[in-house]
């Protein structure tokens, strides 16, 4: 599907005085509505950070460290958005990121803002944690990208499960989070009392693994709390090492990424171990406070690679803009989180379809008048450090 930056925006101003009962256009906004919409354990869920927030601000704030340095009397009357990464051809340079127990946020859970990614062909990236299986979500994205997002478990059988059902459902890229073996310290969700998956949500992919249900007593549905706590167990490994990602690199042929580097050597490390791609991320602020932005750590991690392997991005994207100031410092693309997920929870499917075109026709915008005509134009000489 093939979306023009000029048509969004005269389609809206076109609806004069309708307007007002348009969906959001701004992040602001969408997150605003969501407020309303969700209890406040749900929001303060999505919307909470680690510790006093600062490093979820800190993700914001390290965007305006830098400007855009806009040339003129460029040729900007077609604009390529598309970027090529594991030799698919992405339409535009984000992805979805993986976001857990949707079901918080609306009823259909994660199939919601798969079939929007699908609809327009942005790839979409299902948490481990999703409360939808992956195969119903695969079903509902038909051929379109999708990858798996694997909190990798301490059990090895399990493991291998996830994996292979994984694969076996048309997922085309694995990404190991790494920096969540141990839930952060949220203030917002302990003053809330509140850990979803406590309730059964999120739990889509563990309570239909076959391998999973072995390990129980008893089925999920006779005893739910006992599965849901063998699973927290399984995600608390603390015991991950390099080694333990290099058993997952050698269960899967399909491209490996390692998500949660923020140090250079660690991308070294990781590159070393034989992964694929590098997520540069700190969980969007939600483990670590006072940790490095991802922007920060971002240019340095480039340099450390060289180009040999694509970096991505996460943590902090909410426009146009930050896109840009990605790209420019050495990401191949960005994920994108809590924008579809405010949107998911105020309008469901039709919501994040529209976060997405919205996106989508302000990056191109935001390209054009940049004075560039493609992506693989935007390099550091777009940007200057102005703090």
């Amino acid at each position: 599907m093939t979306i023009h930056s000029e048509d969004i925006q005269m389609s809206i101003y076109q609806s004069g005085d309708e307007s007002a009962r348009l969906l959001p256009v701004s992040f602001e906004e969408w997150e605003t509505r969501a407020k309303k919409h969700l209890s406040a354990s749900s929001f303060g869920y999505v919307y909470g950070a680690a510790g006093a927030g600062h490093t979820h601000q800190g993700n914001v704030d390290a965007f305006q460290a830098y400007r855009l340095r806009p040339r003129i009397c460029c040729d900007i009357s077609k604009c390529e958005l598309s970027t090529n990464l594991f030799g698919a051809q992405l339409p535009v340079p984000f992805l979805l990121a993986p976001i857990g127990v949707n079901t918080i946020l609306h009823s259909d859970g994660e199939v919601a803002p798969a079939k929007a990614a699908a609809k327009l062909g942005v790839p979409y990236i299902l948490s481990n944690v999703s409360s939808i299986p992956m195969e119903k979500v695969a079903e509902a994205m038909g051929n379109a990208i999708r990858w798996f997002q694997l909190y990798p478990p301490k059990d090895h059988d399990l493991t291998i499960s996830f994996l292979q059902r994984a694969e076996a459902a048309g997922y085309s890229a694995i990404v190991v989070t790494v920096d969540s073996t141990l839930l952060g310290w949220r203030e917002t969700d302990l003053q809330n009392a509140y850990l979803p998956f406590l309730t059964g949500q999120g739990m889509g992919n563990y309570f239909t693994d076959p391998v999973f249900c072995s390990m129980l007593q008893e089925p999920p549905d006779k005893n739910s709390k006992a599965a849901v706590l063998k699973a927290l167990e399984e995600g608390n490994n603390t015991c991950f090492t390099w080694a333990e990602l290099d058993f997952i690199r050698g269960q899967t042929k399909l491209p490996l990424l390692i998500k949660g580097i923020t140090h250079p050597s660690d991308a070294l490390m990781a590159m070393a171990h034989g992964v694929d791609g590098i997520i540069v991320s700190n969980h969007g602020g939600r483990q670590l406070d006072g940790a490095i932005a991802t922007l920060e750590s971002l240019p340095l991690i480039y340099e450390a690679i060289q180009g040999k392997i694509p970096i991505l991005m996460d943590s902090g994207i909410r426009r146009g803009a930050d896109i840009l100031k990605a790209i420019a410092l050495g990401a191949t693309a960005v994920l994108v989180g809590r924008p579809y997920a405010y949107a998911l929870a105020v309008a469901g499917e039709i919501g994040v379809q529209e976060v997405i075109q919205n996106l989508i026709a302000e990056t191109e915008l935001q390209l054009a008048i940049s004075g560039r005509s493609c992506i693989q134009e935007v390099d550091q000489s777009l940007i200057i450090k102005v703090k």
